[in-house]
């Protein structure tokens, strides 16, 4: 299984990756002849903790999508009550120049997350794809896919 070793950053386990719009949506713009927003990348911090990943309202907003639904979140923020954000289906690509896996299509909880210095937190939900190994006394993380 080809993976990534990269080092703990102050922030925590930090990877790039491109978020886009989902492979159907994709498909139905060329289909009726129009523009596809090109994928952005975005810094995103493994999560653990995260169910589902989250991604910044900002860099949602660029690709020109719609919400396709609401989800309840909870967040140690929000205690026993659920708060509901908007849910988007986007695809996702954890790129590095030596290896790379696209999810053609993963709905995603828009978050407010730019100011603290990330754009996404990559949740359970793309993680039991891969394999992640976490290695404090090396300050580092291998990531497999």
């Amino acid at each position: 299984m080809p993976h990534l070793t990269l080092p703990v950053s102050s922030d925590g386990p930090m990877v790039e990756l491109y978020v886009g719009v989902s492979r159907p949506r994709r498909e139905a713009l060329e289909d009726a002849k129009q523009q596809v927003p090109q994928p952005i990348k975005i810094r995103g911090l493994v999560d653990t903790g995260a169910s589902g990943t989250c991604v910044d309202s900002q860099a949602l907003s660029s690709l020109g999508l719609s919400p396709t639904g609401q989800v309840p979140i909870h967040t140690p923020s929000t205690g026993g009550t659920p708060t509901l954000r908007p849910q988007y289906d986007v695809s996702i690509t954890l790129s590095h120049p030596d290896i790379s896996m696209t999810m053609g299509e993963m709905p995603v909880i828009e978050s407010q997350l730019s100011m603290q210095g990330i754009q996404a937190l990559i949740g359970r939900d793309v993680l039991r794809q891969c394999l992640f190994v976490y290695n404090g006394e090396e300050d580092q993380f291998m990531l497999a896919f």
